[in-house]
């Protein structure tokens, strides 16, 4: 049904098209008009924080100058609690506007299957999460999805690289890891639940002992402690949490403190938005998360810094990751739109898409043409290793990047 009303759409959108390309020119150059971006955003719902960093990053839009006799407009659907019929609906809202030329997001289904509908729709789309279920739903049938590109990397070096990052550590006299040991707690996603099962699958093939394994619903969960009690019978030396929403990832921390094991404690993602800190205060203090995408503050990174001034003086606060990344979405859509010189030519702005190859905040954006993830290591887009002190994050790896080196646990 959701087929049937896209193709419907399709048919109006090329009558747009036509009747654009036959208008009045005027020294060759077809009259102005107001392009729209649609934006998928959890506006409401449990991952708002992170969907009001997207719409402050995409608001670049409404801010951009024109391009080519075209200006620039901001449009959103709520995708709410990012159920599929939240989602649809509001992808259904989007596409069934005839002025929409581009769409992007941070996440919106987190399983991505909005995909379809804009590859039905011949729709150019970025996305930047859950890279894993953009992989599968693309790298078999490239030629169906020419329409999609996802800023963010394979999520394999999430399943793996914790585990390297804390054998590091011990190597390094950082840490020391008598048992090998470590508790995972995960939330009943799609983001959280494949992290955590590569995770599970990375640390026993190194010789680790999970000694505790448990998964949560997904949603708002505001106590821990029969979970944690789990935890404290036999101490492990690594305590890592893949719920990435910042209230529960806050009230796991604030109850693991009421009384700490001297452990790790890892928390994905989740620290890296504003809300976190503010949740936990000084409790925050030791932390580490890793990130995908994140922003890679470094002197030999200057863009990311110049890009977090300008939203900081904007907003008039320091930018978590969505904001910067979705910033950098739109202008590298913009740059696409120039290449294209059109952007109701969509096979151009998609082509263009996947030619990026640019500097942006979270290092080099260079895109995978047999998956459409953007490439992932030290020489494109690094996973890092971030550690919270004093409400500041500092980068502690990967070595060619780091600003500081890894500091005492505050449950230590």
């Amino acid at each position: 049904m959701v087929q049937s009303w896209v193709r419907a759409c399709l048919s109006r959108r090329g009558l747009l098209v036509a009747t654009v390309a036959a208008a009045a020119l005027i020294g060759g150059r077809a009259s102005a008009a107001v392009v729209k971006i649609g934006l998928l955003s959890p506006l409401t719902g449990p991952a708002s924080a992170d969907g009001q960093e997207f719409q402050r990053g995409a608001h670049e839009v409404n801010a951009a100058g024109g391009i080519g006799g075209n200006t620039f407009e901001l449009v959103v659907g709520d995708v709410k609690d990012q159920s599929s019929a939240n989602v649809t609906s509001a992808v259904e809202r989007l596409l069934g506007d005839k002025d929409v030329q581009f769409m992007l997001t941070g996440y919106a289904s987190l399983t991505n299957f909005e995909i379809d509908n804009m590859a039905e729709a011949d729709m150019p789309y970025m996305l930047a999460a859950t890279s894993q279920q953009t992989r599968d739903i693309i790298a078999p049938k490239l030629d169906k999805y020419a329409c999609c590109w996802s800023m963010t990397p394979s999520f394999d070096a999430y399943n793996t690289d914790v585990t390297t990052f804390v054998e590091k550590l011990e190597a390094a006299g950082t840490i020391k890891l008598a048992k090998k040991t470590v508790a995972i707690i995960s939330s009943d996603n799609a983001y959280s639940k494949s992290i955590s099962e590569g995770m599970k699958k990375t640390f026993a093939s190194k010789g680790w002992t999970i000694t505790v394994d448990e998964m949560v619903p997904f949603g708002e969960v505001t106590d821990w402690r029969s979970i944690l009690a789990k935890v404290r019978q036999n101490p492990p030396e690594v305590v890592i949490n893949t719920d990435y929403l910042p209230a529960n990832s806050a009230s796991f921390l604030n109850q693991f403190l009421e009384q700490p094991t001297k452990s790790l404690v890892f928390l994905q993602y989740a620290p890296s938005v504003p809300e976190f800190v503010t949740l936990t205060g000084k409790k925050s203090d030791g932390i580490v998360y890793d990130l995908l995408g994140g922003p890679l503050v470094t002197p030999k990174n200057p863009r990311a810094a110049e890009v977090a001034d300008k939203f900081k003086a904007k907003y008039k606060v320091e930018s978590g990751t969505y904001g910067l990344a979705l910033y950098e979405m739109v202008n590298v859509y913009f740059d696409a739109v120039k290449k294209a010189g059109d952007p109701t030519n969509h096979k151009a702005v998609m082509k263009a898409l996947g030619e990026t190859d640019k500097q942006i905040v979270a290092g080099r954006l260079k895109f995978d043409p047999a998956t459409h993830l953007a490439l992932q290591g030290d020489d494109y887009i690094p996973i890092t290793f971030l550690q919270i002190w004093d409400g500041k994050r500092l980068l502690i790896s990967p070595d060619k990047y780091a600003s500081a080196t890894l500091r005492s646990m505050c449950s230590a």
